[in-house]
């Protein structure tokens, strides 16, 4: 709003010092539309639009009431100009920029702005054009911002990278009258030779996860194990039950392997005969 009111008092105090060729050209121009009505009407009258503003100059000054619009205005026959500034959120693509990161990491990202036109005098007075100056803004401060990031902050925290790039485009083009209102980072490309490393590194942590649950698990099992083999040796009774419960698995697949069982008994006779005579 300042920067509208200085515009506006500025534009005042060029209409009170202009000389005596813009006044003889501002009647000349009225004595014009006098004379050839009701046909000049069609010139005079223009229309924008609710999305639209119109920013008039006359005999190359900035006329005063600021920006006409939305609906019909009025201009004088050749000594007027007007350019119409669209009021609607425009968006752009940021062209990949590569950049080197905080950690020497050479990085390609796209993003994505979206911007509007807050103050059309200061759009169409102070830049001479303001969508092609932001989209250059725009890959310069992505570029700017990237090479103040870490490869894992970039990865990891995009909203904050895009947070830092709107402020830091915001404040930049306020005197343009240009609202940053969002950036969005698109993606982020890393370099082959990268990527493979990472999936290497990536790899190998599982891997060594794995062999870590692996070992767990073993160890976990031999414990077990160990528990049943104590509660078997206390009870020779469930040592034959055991026995008959594996014979009941074998069986049931259905396979062709010939089994002959031998009784407990038997075989622990032998192993007791065999240990004596050992001792002998």
């Amino acid at each position: 709003m300042p920067d509208r009111c200085e515009a506006v008092i500025e534009a005042q105090e060029k209409l009170y010092n202009m000389g005596c060729v813009e006044h003889v050209a501002t009647f000349g121009s009225v004595i014009l539309l006098i004379l050839t009505l009701p046909f000049s009407l069609f010139w005079c009258f223009k229309v924008v639009q609710e999305y639209e503003r119109a920013v008039i100059f006359r005999l190359g000054r900035l006329r005063t009431g600021g920006a006409r619009g939305p609906g019909i205005f009025f201009i004088l026959p050749c000594v007027d100009s007007y350019c119409k500034v669209d009021l609607r959120t425009v968006s752009f693509d940021v062209p990949p920029q590569e950049a080197l990161t905080k950690d020497s990491v050479t990085v390609t990202v796209d993003a994505v702005v979206y911007y509007r036109i807050q103050d059309p005098l200061n759009a169409v007075t102070k830049v001479t054009n303001y969508s092609n100056s932001t989209r250059l803004l725009a890959m310069t401060t992505l570029r700017n911002i990237l090479g103040t990031r870490n490869l894992a902050e970039i990865l990891s925290d995009r909203e904050a990278i895009s947070h830092a790039m709107q402020t830091s485009l915001d404040v930049a083009t306020d005197p343009w009258g240009v609202k940053v209102e969002r950036v969005e980072i698109k993606d982020v490309s890393l370099p082959q030779q990268l990527q493979r490393a990472m999936a290497a590194e990536a790899e190998a942590s599982r891997e060594a996860r794995a062999k870590v649950i692996a070992a767990e698990g073993e160890m976990k099992a031999s414990r077990a194990l160990k528990e049943a083999a104590d509660v078997i040796h206390e009870s020779p009774a469930a040592l034959q039950l055991r026995y008959l419960q594996t014979l009941n698995n074998i069986s049931a697949e259905k396979n062709s392997t010939v089994i002959f069982p031998l009784p407990i008994d038997l075989i622990s006779y032998f192993v007791n005969f065999t240990n004596r005579d050992q001792m002998i």
